[in-house]
């Protein structure tokens, strides 16, 4: 833990000027394709090809780090996880990509609080981020907030209409919601 420490202190000590992330032009193609088409595989290329996008910046380390943080976060070692998004977000608050990470990481652990303030961050900065609007849909079905939870679905399915897991799970929420009136 004391080594992630210094070499988080070491990489995170001046920010580069710009990155691509949720301001890189190609966006605004991949989204329309996503509304355009419904052949699954196209859908899933296009997906990636975005998550890619997403992912990307000029500085190096940053994409190191964030690796590590999903390999970490992935291996349950959740506060080490915790630090790497954190000096991210703090030396980059404007990377989209680093607040999603860290709702992810806040949702795995139950804080649903703080998943919601980071999505809501994430969303302010890219409000198509189909990501975070499934994550955020699926934080308010956990808290039982179906009327959040088709809220966010419907939302993310206006950025994304044919994406697979959106309509299920709007579909399922909308089901629960009947179930509770009834």
């Amino acid at each position: 833990m004391r080594l992630l420490q210094i070499l988080l202190s070491c990489f995170l000590l001046t920010p580069s000027v710009g990155w691509t992330d949720q301001t890189d032009s190609r966006l605004d193609e991949l989204f329309v394709t996503l509304k355009q088409t419904d052949d699954g595989q196209v859908i899933r290329i296009t997906e990636n090809r975005i998550w890619s996008i997403w992912l990307q910046h000029t500085n190096s380390t940053i994409v190191e780090l964030m690796q590590m943080g999903s390999a970490r976060m992935n291996g349950q070692m959740y506060s080490e996880a915790l630090l790497i998004y954190d000096r991210i977000i703090e030396n980059f608050p404007d990377y989209a990509e680093a607040w999603n990470q860290r709702a992810t990481l806040y949702y795995m652990v139950g804080n649903h609080d703080a998943s919601i303030a980071d999505i809501e961050k994430v969303l302010s900065l890219e409000p198509r981020h189909f990501g975070a609007l499934s994550g955020l849909g699926l934080v308010y079905i956990q808290r039982e907030e179906l009327g959040k939870a088709k809220q966010a679905f419907e939302d993310l399915i206006a950025v994304h209409p044919n994406s697979p897991n959106a309509q299920q799970n709007l579909q399922s929420v909308i089901d629960n919601l009947r179930r509770n009136v009834i």
